[in-house]
């Protein structure tokens, strides 16, 4: 059977399923063949609560919208198991849906999850086809946040340990709390390892979600949602357009693939970034290297030598490259290196959705959602988590947005009508190009806590005041201290 035939087939199933308890239909696509399977997928009690913990958000004595009287659990297909998509299961299971997470390792954690080999070959990543990892750790990774702001509001990362008790700790840390949190609320039970998806598409009022392993080949399934939580630290974005830089005949790579600094032994090394991974990894490797020089985007960088390292310098722009190896920097400095070390960030990739451009990402804009969750077209029944990124509390942030989702679909809250939504996109994308925010940084929301107020506001929560304290101190301590603020660092 062709795929194509696979939706008259899918539509078919659907009807059945409203009619009896049968809901899900399965084309299993191997070596020309297709098999039919009918089941009905059964819900797992959800596991007790766990021990209570001091709360980080709190009840509010505001209402929530008037709620909508849902009479049936949906099925829901969760896109990734890393934190945001263990969070929204959790959400999804305590409102009683019956939810699927589709992971494409053998493991969870997503983001945290640490792998020691890097992508072979396109050391760019720019080749669509290759072979992806999806970790972006490096081995010495510590967290830039404190614990506090990286626990959830009933599961506190702050009080517990598993061999590393620093106040920052290493990537492992994250992982064995996620695994913890993961167990503790039966989310393990749900998850679908060695799953990719590879099409996500709109059917009706459904979603048709096909998958594949690599024993069973490929399979599509019918959902009444999706949630997409599949991260955005796995493709790169390059700094492709630094002059001259498409002539260069060295080495570049991104740290994407970046794990130990012993390649850039005795190298002459340009790092292009400014972000947390750039000042890390440009400290690892001047351990080994001969030199290593920052090159930073921002006005508002200081062009000098770092104090505390002999061999770090820091520059301005890059003002162009040359294929001899020359670097020149708009500050006026010029040098010549072996190495070009792109710590610029990652792009949102969605090569599995399919809705016809209503959801589209532009320069690294995913959009049109509403606010940065919800696409007003299809809302409430495809939702994003884990998109919005700043430098505080991020974990809660996710846990705020599953809350919203899982309510919203559950038809405990309701959402502005499709054109409210839009007319509020829109207000945000004017207000980004009158303050000359670059498209790319529309999920961007640096240390401004309103986003999280607001969400939290939806759901019936408030944040606690004592995290945008620690949000204030640490952003103190990374302006005053930026080479050891996670030493000086105090609640």
């Amino acid at each position: 059977m062709e795929k194509a035939a696979s939706l008259e087939g899918l539509s078919a199933a659907k009807s059945m399923g409203r009619k009896g308890k049968a809901r899900f239909f399965f084309f299993k696509f191997r070596h020309g063949s297709t098999s039919e399977t009918l089941r009905d997928k059964s819900q797992k009690p959800n596991r007790a609560e766990p021990k209570k913990h001091t709360p980080s958000l709190t009840q509010s004595p505001l209402n929530l919208r008037r709620p909508i009287i849902m009479t049936h659990s949906l099925n829901i297909a969760v896109i990734g198991a890393g934190t945001s998509g263990l969070l929204t299961t959790r959400e999804l299971l305590r409102e009683n849906h019956r939810v699927t997470v589709f992971e494409k390792s053998n493991r969870l954690g997503g983001t945290w999850l640490y792998e020691p080999q890097v992508e072979a070959g396109d050391v760019l990543h720019l080749d669509p086809n290759r072979s992806v990892v999806h970790s972006s750790l490096y081995s010495s990774l510590r967290t830039n946040l404190p614990r506090p702001l990286m626990g959830f509001s009933y599961y506190s990362f702050e009080d517990k340990s598993y061999g590393d008790p620093r106040m920052f700790p290493g990537h492992e840390e994250v992982l064995k709390f996620l695994q913890d949190f993961a167990n503790e609320f039966g989310i393990t039970e749900v998850i679908r390892f060695n799953s990719e998806v590879v099409r996500v598409e709109s059917l009706d009022s459904d979603f048709v979600v096909e998958w594949r392993t690599m024993e069973v080949g490929s399979v599509a399934e019918v959902f009444d949602a999706v949630v997409v939580c599949s991260g955005h630290h796995t493709e790169p974005r390059i700094a492709d357009d630094v002059p001259g830089i498409e002539e260069w005949s060295r080495k570049q790579t991104h740290s994407h693939n970046y794990r130990v600094p012993e390649p850039y032994r005795d190298q002459v090394v340009v790092v292009i970034g400014n972000g947390p991974s750039a000042l890390d990894i440009s400290r690892e490797i001047a351990t080994l290297a001969k030199e290593v020089h920052l090159s930073s985007r921002s006005l508002n960088v200081k062009v000098s030598k770092l104090d505390v390292f002999e061999n770090i310098w820091q520059h301005s722009k890059i003002n162009r490259v040359y294929d001899d190896g020359t670097i020149f920097f708009q500050d006026g400095d010029s040098i010549e290196a072996d190495i070009i070390l792109h710590c610029t960030g990652y792009k949102f990739h969605f090569p599995f959705l399919r809705t016809n451009n209503i959801v589209h990402v532009d320069d690294n804009r995913v959009g049109p959602l509403y606010k940065h969750v919800f696409p007003p077209q299809l809302a409430p029944r495809l939702a994003f988590v884990g998109l919005t990124y700043n430098q505080g509390v991020h974990f809660q942030m996710f846990e705020l947005q599953s809350k919203w989702v899982a309510l919203a679909l559950s038809g405990k809250i309701s959402l502005p009508s499709e054109d409210e939504m839009l007319a509020d996109v829109h207000k945000h994308y004017r207000e980004m190009e009158e303050n000359g925010n670059p498209k790319r940084y529309t999920h961007s929301l640096g240390f401004k806590l309103e986003y999280l107020d607001w969400l939290a506001a939806q759901v019936g929560l408030r944040i606690d005041d004592r995290l945008k304290v620690i949000c204030r101190n640490l952003l103190e301590q990374w302006i005053s201290h930026p080479n050891d603020f996670r030493d000086v660092f105090q609640l």
